[in-house]
């Protein structure tokens, strides 16, 4: 399986070879390094119930921590993990200092994510899917034409999951395990809503302060009131209440490797090293984390000299063209008065 994995990128090395390149000429036994971007989801969210396959390796993990079994069923830890509701009033605070309670039942999850956020897999056929993109292993191809939300459910919470005998509307407080057995339970290959992945927003579900560290509490609070496209809008009427409180409790969601889920992760994770401590280069979404991990540093807005200047701000973009429109890069994280 491994060797069949890397197939093509032998074959890529050895026509790279060919091509008279400088790819092998390194000073280790290293030739190369596939990098696969973390961001957005957390470790524990592909690899909460990995267990290492050599021995004498560890893992830090939902399984490893007791909160879940090897099942994906509650551990003997679960209750120290519950997420918690707080309030924010006044300005933004990373760490609100309300005092915290319980989410009874966390808000639910709403079904989403697909292409352009429609519920709808890339491609429709395999032919277009093989013509169109390329890299994958031919097996997987397959991928890219399923995972459809059904109509019915996207926007609203997601019927698919189930976790603990628990209708996605009576989820616990904690982590739950996104997958199921049954006829219509959520699969490894469908679609789920995507979490909130903005600065403000992240450091505030890890809840730091000097005092207490970082509670790592507030996930499901943040999504509920804030909402991962909001760009700062602020939220329609009836926001705290389902189905409008978008992504609901989505980054509490697990895929279970013991059970088949995300194979190709596992695999990788089986044969390769990987970074149980590591979630990602910088708090925010997918254009900060690569210019992060490419530079080691956080893009600022410049002039064409360098010279740093405001970033658009309700400002009319490319005036004329069929891309025109007002941006607004600069965010306000401060509450609106609902919250």
């Amino acid at each position: 399986m491994a060797i069949n994995s890397m197939a093509p990128i032998v074959a890529a090395a050895a026509d790279a070879g060919e091509s008279n390149s400088n790819d092998n000429n390194t000073t280790t036994p290293i030739k190369h390094v596939i990098v696969i971007i973390g961001e957005n989801r957390t470790f524990d969210h592909l690899f909460a119930t990995y267990q290492p396959v050599n021995s004498g390796e560890t893992v830090l993990n939902l399984l490893s921590e007791g909160v879940v079994n090897a099942d994906g069923t509650p551990g003997s830890n679960y209750s120290k993990v519950p997420q918690n509701l707080t309030f924010n009033t006044d300005t933004y605070q990373i760490s609100p200092p309300a005092s915290r309670t319980a989410f009874t039942t966390l808000p639910p999850p709403s079904a989403g994510g697909g292409y352009f956020d429609q519920g709808l897999p890339p491609f429709s056929n395999l032919e277009d899917a093989t013509t169109y993109e390329n890299g994958l292993l031919l097996d997987d191809y397959k991928f890219l034409t399923t995972g459809g939300v059904p109509s019915s459910i996207l926007g609203k919470p997601d019927t698919r999951i189930m976790y603990n005998g628990n209708t996605v509307n009576m989820l616990p407080p904690g982590p739950y395990q996104l997958t199921g057995p049954n006829p219509g339970q959520l699969t490894y290959d469908d679609y789920a809503e995507s979490p909130v992945h903005r600065f403000y927003q992240m450091w505030q579900q890890l809840d730091c302060s000097a005092a207490q560290g970082c509670l790592n509490d507030l996930f499901a609070w943040v999504e509920a009131t804030v909402g991962a496209g909001s760009n700062g809008k602020p939220p329609p009427a009836g926001f705290f209440s389902p189905p409008d409180a978008k992504e609901g409790a989505t980054a509490m969601g697990f895929y279970n490797v013991q059970q088949g889920d995300v194979p190709y992760f596992k695999m990788l994770a089986d044969t390769y090293s990987m970074s149980d401590n590591f979630h990602q280069s910088v708090n925010g979404g997918t254009g900060a984390n690569h210019i992060m991990l490419g530079t080691g540093d956080a893009i600022w807005f410049s002039d064409s000299n360098g010279n740093p200047l405001q970033p658009p701000h309700n400002q009319m973009v490319a005036s004329g063209s069929p891309n025109a429109g007002v941006v607004d890069e600069i965010e306000n994280p401060n509450p609106a008065s609902q919250h």
